[in-house]
């Protein structure tokens, strides 16, 4: 049984500003996408079309908003609903903590909307683009989600080599699941869509195949996470992250079947 190492949050400090780990691995999670969306609109598929690294700075952009404001609105929607109904000024209060991922998918495909619609271009076109280069961030994400000892696992069997007891948390032996998620919907789902799109697809089936990897590795990691105290497991014995992949897998396979189906594209 392992004992995870308490940690300072603050990673460092110089004078007055304090640089916290969070904020380093959503820096790694930024040059990640810049280095790999770069790659990407070099692939022959996209330079023929005109991309250019102008437009993976303005993507990622438009990708922090979308990732901060829908995060932070799926929160309130879809875990705390009821609370910031009697609570609207903490809505916008972010630096208490609260972002959900389903909502910041929500919020990052619209911002590509409406930046595919500022370019004048297909929007799938632009979701194929970017959707190979998501995992890495996610996978910096959950490396920063284990340094600060936060959404810990379920209790886990002691005997288990890598259980961990988590000492800000309590003293009982956990699925480290933040690792698990790191491995899952980070590292293996960056290298399977990461091959997949590096030859011509079919408009839309990247996406696809992104919406139902993670959908599907999301689903399987929350078996061994802590489901949120106030809101526990919910109908069927599933978590209310489980019952948000359920709509993003289905929709993978949809929008995937789609796409498959599509006239293949000159020069694809």
């Amino acid at each position: 049984m392992l004992v995870h190492p308490t940690i300072d949050p603050v990673a460092l400090k110089l004078g007055p500003v304090s640089i916290h780990w969070y904020g380093l691995t959503s820096l790694v999670a930024f040059a990640l996408f810049l280095w790999l969306a770069s790659l990407r609109v070099k692939q022959p598929q996209y330079a023929a079309k005109g991309w250019t690294r102008r437009d993976v700075e303005d993507l990622l952009f438009y990708g922090v908003l979308g990732v901060v404001l829908g995060g932070r609105l799926g929160y309130v929607l879809f875990y705390k609903a009821s609370y910031y109904a009697s609570h609207l000024g903490e809505v916008i209060a972010v630096w208490k903590g609260g972002m959900s991922f389903h909502g910041g998918l929500i919020g990052v495909i619209v911002a590509m909307a409406v930046f595919a619609w500022t370019r004048k271009r297909p929007v799938m076109e632009v979701w194929d683009v970017i959707a190979p280069c998501v995992p890495t961030g996610l996978a910096s994400g959950r490396i920063g989600n284990f340094i600060n000892g936060e959404l810990v696992g379920r209790a886990a069997d002691p005997s288990l080599p890598w259980a961990m007891v988590f000492p800000r948390h309590d003293q009982v032996p956990r699925h480290p699941s933040q690792i698990y998620q790191f491995l899952l919907e980070g590292l293996l789902l960056f290298v399977l869509l990461w091959w997949y799109a590096s030859k011509p697809r079919q408009r839309g089936q990247v996406s696809g195949a992104f919406l139902f990897g993670y959908g599907l590795c999301r689903f399987i990691a929350e078996f061994f996470r802590e489901p949120d105290d106030f809101l526990g497991l919910l109908s069927l014995g599933l978590s209310m992250g489980q019952w948000l992949c359920v709509p993003m897998i289905l929709a993978g396979i949809a929008m995937w079947t789609w796409a498959s189906r599509q006239p293949k594209e000159v020069g694809a």
